[in-house]
This record gives structure tokens, sequence and C-alpha cells, in this order.
């Protein structure tokens, strides 16, 4: 039987959240922290760790923070009503009838501007792609499908499990 959660990357694959950040390539929109978490804990259980492992490797805080990562459950996308409720960037971008910032006259004096990047630059410095312009929203994210599979191609969102 699928797990819901087992279809994370489908449903935010097409989804550029507000702030221009693609769900997609997030972690945790994606399902990828949830299936590695779970998969980590299934190897380390399956080989005994807390037997053999080092003396000085503290195995039941280990799993509890395994269990806290693995309690996070995949995000629906802001634009399915996941990320922060109170997100200003979203409400924002909500009363200018807009998709993402990127579409936005009035970006250089944005008073969100400096949440907006900091969000924007810390999504970049984790990997995430994240829409700059407002180019051909389609076209962006066909290439960027291509460019994450490239840059993670055994990655659980790619790799088929025999269990599945």
């Amino acid at each position: 039987m699928e797990r819901p959660e087992s279809n994370a990357f489908e449903n935010v694959k097409d989804q550029i959240g507000s702030c221009g950040i693609w769900c997609g390539s997030c972690i945790v929109g994606n399902g990828a922290l949830m299936e590695l978490t779970e998969r980590y804990q299934k190897l380390i259980a399956g080989y005994g760790l807390k037997n053999w492992g080092p003396e000085d490797f503290d195995f039941e805080e280990f799993s509890k923070g395994l269990a806290s990562i693995g309690g996070i459950r995949a995000c629906s996308g802001c634009l399915k009503g996941g990320g922060r409720d109170e997100c200003e960037i979203r409400s924002c971008a909500l009363e200018r009838n807009l998709n993402d910032c990127t579409a936005c006259d009035g970006r250089p004096a944005c008073k969100h501007g400096e949440i907006l990047e900091h969000m924007r630059s810390g999504a970049r410095a984790a990997g995430l792609f994240v829409r700059d312009t407002g180019s051909d929203r389609s076209g962006l994210l066909a290439r960027w499908a291509v460019e994450l599979t490239s840059k993670w191609p055994s990655c659980v969102l790619f790799v088929k499990n025999d269990a599945d």
C-alpha cells in the first residue's frame, strides 16, 4: 500500500512559492527528508548498530533525533496550504494577485525585501532552486527537474525501492 507521502514530489513538482522558491527542490516538500530518515532508521536497526557502535556513541539520543526528524511530514507547498501560516510574502503576493514576487514591479522598495532575500539566499545556500525573473514558468520547471535529477541522480526521489 502506498503511503500518502510517497507521492510528495509529484505534489510539489509544479509549485514555485510566492517567494520564488521551487518546492520540488526542497527536501521537506519533495519527501526526500522523510524517505531518507525512514531508510536510515531501517538500515541502522537491520545492522544492529546499538550492539556494535562506538562506545562514545549515544545510540538512544541518536534514535530520538532520527525519530524527531522522521516526524517532519512532507510539506504540501505554500500554494497548497503548506509553509508558514503567517507568511508575509504569500499574503503580499495574494493581495497583489501575483503568482510570485518576481512579477512584482515594486520589488526594489518592497517592505518585505529583507525577509524575502533572507529566505531566497538561505534556500540557494541549501541547494534549492529559486526563480529570479518572470521567465517562462513551465520551461523553468522542466529545466530545474533535469538539473535536480543530474545533481542528485541517486536521490530517493528517483530511485525506486524494490519494496514499493
